[in-house]
């Protein structure tokens, strides 16, 4: 009776610790405070009193001493664009980047990549909202990059390799895969672009 009563008491506990009774997932989940971090609304309202002109230029300051370049700021817009930037991995911890070890961990053996959007707009009763947005994307390769064993033996590529430039503005580079947005540096960006107000 009391190895039973054992049997059932540990395979219900092993049920609950292995995710039966976990909730629906969310699509987009916020993300964790760090350290009882308050996470920055995205979003962040900047209050009346600061110029159009300081706030931009703020926002240029700050997206290009994270790391990124920029690859289109139209003030008239509002709108800052940055080119591809490869995310730091553990080696390279005095580069900005993703603040979560894990993630980390993952650009040190994975290539990942973050682009950038910031919109700055007005709001209706004085001041402005800020809003950022990074993605972040895989590098898809058909076999690793420096593979040199058996390469002697079996050669999968051709002799000869073509590159055809096309010009077109709806290029998609079929070598990235989107994982959607990262939050993490997200937040990490809208608390550097508070801070300056």
């Amino acid at each position: 009776m009391r190895r039973t009563l054992w049997t059932a008491c540990l395979g219900g506990l092993l049920a609950i610790v292995s995710g039966c009774a976990t909730g629906p997932l969310l699509e987009n989940p916020p993300p964790p405070s760090a350290a009882g971090a308050e996470v920055e609304p995205n979003p962040v309202f900047v209050p009346h009193g600061q110029s159009y002109r300081n706030i931009y230029e703020h926002a240029l300051s700050v997206v290009a001493d994270f790391g990124f370049e920029i690859l289109e700021a139209n003030a008239f817009e509002g709108k800052i664009e940055t080119l591809p930037r490869i995310a730091p991995g553990l080696l390279q911890f005095f580069k900005p980047g993703n603040p979560d070890a894990y993630e980390r961990l993952l650009a040190t053996f994975q290539t990942y990549r973050h682009r950038a959007v910031v919109m700055i707009q007005p709001a209706q009763l004085g001041g402005f909202f800020i809003q950022v947005t990074v993605y972040k994307e895989l590098e898809d390769l058909p076999r690793p990059v420096r593979a040199t064993q058996g390469a002697a033996i079996f050669r999968a590529d051709n002799n000869v390799e073509r590159q055809y430039t096309v010009i077109d503005p709806t290029l998609f580079e079929a070598n990235w895969i989107p994982r959607g947005r990262d939050l993490e540096v997200e937040q990490v960006l809208l608390r550097k672009l508070k801070c300056g107000f």
